[in-house]
């Protein structure tokens, strides 16, 4: 049995376990949250939950303000958010909205697991706070 609302909707038993579904609208924009049980402003910035967005269409403007205003209606885009102003560059396009919860399921996987280098995406480096996310991250990695 599954977790999907049965009408196109995420499974949400393949959603990796640091991830939680946020939110899941029905023109089918979905986004997830990584750990926010810790970005709780007492023990990492709240406003720095890693957040992936699925959105039909790209997103012309950044979280928090109208997710409906977008430019390209055909396609489905997966971003990943680490902040409103810090993202991973490259939007991921793709051409129906199954393969594009697939790929952010994928891109979940790959922040859980550390494979997604986020101090590259910082323009001013934040070493205590890529230490702390070092440690929540890969906690069996870390020294």
């Amino acid at each position: 049995m599954s977790d999907s609302d049965g009408n196109g909707g995420i499974d949400r038993s393949s959603v990796p376990d640091g991830w939680e579904v946020w939110s899941e609208g029905a023109d089918g924009r979905l986004v997830l949250a990584y750990r926010p049980d810790v970005f709780n402003a007492a023990d990492f910035p709240a406003p720095c939950l890693p957040t992936l967005y699925l959105t039909h269409g790209k997103r012309t403007r950044r979280p928090g303000v109208n997710p409906a205003d977008t430019a390209d209606s055909e396609d489905w885009f997966v971003t990943l958010y680490l902040e409103p102003d810090v993202s991973l560059d490259e939007t991921i396009r793709v051409p129906t909205r199954e393969a594009a919860i697939e790929r952010t399921v994928e891109l979940a996987r790959q922040f859980d697991a550390g494979e997604i280098d986020y101090r590259e995406l910082y323009q001013v480096p934040r070493e205590a706070y890529f230490e702390r996310l070092d440690e929540l991250i890969l906690p069996d990695r870390t020294t």
